[in-house]
């Protein structure tokens, strides 16, 4: 790892502990979005390691941030829960497909932190099948579009400011019938976010269902042409697959040292219960298996920084890093016995987040499909490498342009 990168993880890692883990536990307790933490992450460069200097980003890459992302989420995974909407899907679909006016306008303050973002693809109806299926429609109506529809699970768009959102324009075109939009509900009539209640999860940041009732989205903010949506999110996705696996690998790494700590300090006749062997099976496959997403995660990010094809090996670091952080929450809690259910122990709720980005970002079976049709040679993962026409964020500086 180059020293630079490891000046950041500690940097990140005393961020954390000072800035974040003090007082995260007080907004849960009041459900309060933390703005100011966001804006303080966003501030200390938590956000912008892809993104180039132009746009407020640092230029340090996908290895930069796949570090940051992993201590962000090794010390407070629920902090994580806007990564990808400051950093990840929202402004990178801004970059790759906006005019240089839309770019200059939203990405550098949604990397500051200044404001909110939010992706919103998924329809209750369609998860995985999400072109496909997709119901929400947006009709043309003179110098804007009304959008009319529902999405599902769209996390915090009950306090964003700027989004992405995925609908469809022409509702017979299949994928090539969704188009992305540039949305500011907080701007515009017709947005109503509404917080699903999931058991265990944050109640500081919510995932929403999204009501659309003619919402106004004017024309300037289409993101593309029309027809263009798909096409832009799935690109979008193979740096978001990176950043949930990186989170899942903090997140790993997290059980793993809260249940080293547990063995090494409960005690059963007179002796840790490290000293037991089935407690030392655990301990082994854990460590063993958080190497093992180390490395395919870190080797992703090195394949995104020197533009090699990597769909495929995200898919892979996603897949192996989410079974790696339901496998080590899960023995983390046996570890820890009754306790391992008791709210006072973080990894009570951590199960719920190893669950949660288990599906997230790509759940752990569309992944091995991509995996599976790459391998046998009906349809290669990296098809699609160099063939977008959309801005590459690492590649293109679009100042230079």
């Amino acid at each position: 790892m180059p020293p630079e990168i490891e000046a950041v993880r500690d940097m990140v890692a005393r961020f954390m502990a000072n800035e974040v883990v003090p007082v995260m536990e007080d907004f849960e307790k009041r459900g309060e979005f933390p703005r100011e933490l966001v804006a303080r992450a966003g501030a200390a460069g938590l956000y912008g390691a892809v993104f180039p200097e132009s746009v407020g980003g640092s230029d340090m890459g996908y290895m930069a941030a796949a570090v940051i992302i992993e201590e962000m989420s090794r010390q407070e995974v629920r902090f994580t829960s806007c990564n990808n909407q400051q950093g990840g899907t929202c402004p990178t679909c801004i970059y790759m497909a906006g005019t240089p006016e839309q770019v200059e306008k939203y990405v550098p303050n949604l990397l500051a932190g200044k404001t909110i973002g939010m992706m919103s693809l998924s329809e209750s109806g369609s998860g995985s099948d999400a072109a496909g299926a997709m119901k929400t429609f947006a009709r043309r109506d003179g110098d804007v579009y009304r959008i009319k529809g529902e999405k599902m699970w769209a996390s915090i768009a009950n306090e964003t400011d700027v989004g992405i959102l995925i609908a469809k324009t022409d509702r017979d075109a299949g994928a090539k019938g969704a188009t992305a939009f540039i949305v500011e509900p907080k701007k515009y009539p017709g947005f109503t976010a509404k917080p699903v209640d999931l058991l265990g999860m944050s109640k500081a940041f919510r995932t929403n269902i999204v009501f659309l009732d003619d919402f106004v989205v004017p024309v300037e903010n289409r993101l593309g042409a029309e027809g263009d949506g798909f096409k832009i999110v799935m690109r979008a996705l193979q740096p978001g697959r990176l950043n949930v696996a990186a989170k899942c690998l903090g997140l790993a790494q997290a059980c793993f040292e809260e249940a080293v700590r547990y063995a090494n300090e409960r005690t059963v006749r007179q002796q840790p219960i490290g000293r037991f062997q089935m407690i030392q099976d655990s301990i082994a496959e854990m460590a063993t298996a958080i190497e093992a997403s180390r490395g395919l995660v870190y080797r992703a990010a090195f394949s995104m920084d020197n533009d090699m094809p990597s769909n495929r090996i995200a898919s892979i670091a996603k897949y192996h890093a989410s079974q790696t952080a339901k496998m080590c929450a899960d023995k983390a809690q046996q570890i820890f016995g009754g306790y391992g259910l008791a709210r006072e122990y973080r990894v009570s709720w951590m199960r719920v987040y190893a669950d949660m980005l288990y599906n997230g970002e790509g759940s752990a079976n569309i992944q091995k499909i991509i995996i599976a049709e790459d391998a046998l040679g009906y349809k290669p993962a990296d098809r699609h490498h160099g063939k977008t026409n959309l801005r590459d964020v690492r590649q293109t500086d679009i100042a230079k342009q």
